[in-house]
């Protein structure tokens, strides 16, 4: 009698790993699910670097291993969710009002600014559905919560929320449920199973920037104070918010192999930044004299508002028309690196962004100042 074949099932996994190539060689890494003849896609926001360096083929490889990771918690997810098996945990039974209450507080001890949108965004919460439980958060509540934002609710006097509005709600439920996730109070951020089309768009911002020509012309202009001057011009060429600038410490700054370079925890995202600076950076900083390392590099400056005031009245005074704030010298500096040639993903680096989408709209700036220039061929000959 013949032997009988042995014959092994190959069982297809619901959830594999993609790749999205983005700028300068980065790469999105992201979920491909496919269920019951339904697809979706799950984007984690992680990204694996050109591997440069070992230090950046280590980070990939940890990266790739936490990927792997969610997509085992998303096959069991699945699997349980066909089963019919929920989330029973007692955390699970928490309120969600309760929980962005509970994050309010923990924020507040944590000296956290803007705590107040925090509160703004429990409201609309409980204006949709107040007794939905931590346990019962998934996509469809996430698409529910995004529908009933940007068409249904109205404000006090009745207008509809603008988009940015709706954005800022939603990003402080993503932190929330972020939080939640790290305490153990629910397994995943459901909002992270959005799709980039299923998002909420906020209008693209205007960036306004100063022309080399205009950086140069405003270094022969006096200011009211000079402090101010020093102080913009400085971010012109380092890039560094204002929050930055007025905490960098004499004791931030390192010179390395003839490189000066600061070393500081950016004040608004709170990560380490480990900025070169340029000779012209260099140029704008004021004279240390008998200041310690502990002493602040740029004392003694007026305070926001003055600030402000001082540097509108002083690009007036140069003939530039132009509505510049203090930060106004940050996008100077983006720009300014775009238009020399450097390539997206450094200039994101030195500006210290966390995501290369926020660098891209710099880009885009650059790029239709290259079709204007080219443009200004087609007008000079259209006499011809």
């Amino acid at each position: 009698m013949p032997r009988r074949k042995k014959v092994t099932a190959t069982l297809k996994e619901p959830v594999k790993i993609r790749f999205k190539d983005c700028a300068g060689g980065v790469k999105s890494v992201y979920l491909d699910i496919y269920y019951k003849g339904k697809r979706q896609y799950d984007y984690l926001r992680m990204y694996l670097q050109p591997e440069t360096t070992p230090a950046i083929k280590r980070q990939n490889e940890a990266i790739l291993a936490a990927a792997e990771a969610i997509k085992s918690q998303r096959i069991i997810e699945l699997t349980n969710n066909a089963a019919g098996l929920k989330n029973t945990s007692i955390h699970s039974k928490i309120l969600l009002v309760d929980w962005m209450q509970t994050y309010y507080e923990n924020c507040i001890k944590r000296g956290r600014r803007g705590c107040e949108l925090i509160l703004n965004a429990n409201k609309v919460l409980k204006a949709y559905k107040p007794k939905v439980r931590m346990g019962d958060l998934d996509r469809d509540y996430c698409l529910g919560l995004k529908d009933f934002l940007c068409t249904e609710y109205k404000t006090k006097l009745g207008n509809s929320l603008a988009p940015q509005t709706v954005i800022n709600y939603i990003g402080c439920l993503r932190g929330a449920l972020n939080e939640a996730v790290r305490a153990d109070i629910i397994g995943e951020n459901p909002l992270n199973r959005l799709t980039t089309k299923e998002k909420v768009k906020a209008p693209e911002s205007q960036r306004t920037y100063l022309t080399i020509e205009e950086v140069k012309k405003l270094e022969t202009i006096p200011c009211k104070h000079e402090m101010s001057k020093r102080a913009f011009l400085f971010s012109c060429y380092s890039g560094l918010r204002l929050s930055d600038v007025k905490s960098l410490r004499w004791k931030d700054l390192q010179k390395d192999s003839g490189q000066w370079k600061a070393n500081i925890v950016m004040f608004k995202t709170r990560t380490p930044l480990y900025l070169p600076l340029s000779q012209q950076a260099l140029r704008w900083m004021p004279e240390r004299g008998d200041a310690t390392d502990e002493d602040r590099v740029f004392a003694g400056m007026v305070s926001d508002t003055n600030l402000n005031l001082d540097i509108k009245k002083w690009v007036k005074s140069a003939g530039i028309s132009k509505n510049v704030t203090y930060h106004t010298s940050r996008h100077t500096h983006a720009t300014m690196l775009l238009t020399l040639g450097v390539d997206l993903y450094t200039v994101s680096k030195l500006l210290g962004h966390s995501k290369i989408e926020t660098t891209q709209i710099y880009a885009k700036i650059v790029d239709s100042k290259k079709i204007d220039a080219i443009n200004l061929v087609d007008k000079a000959f259209e006499d011809g």
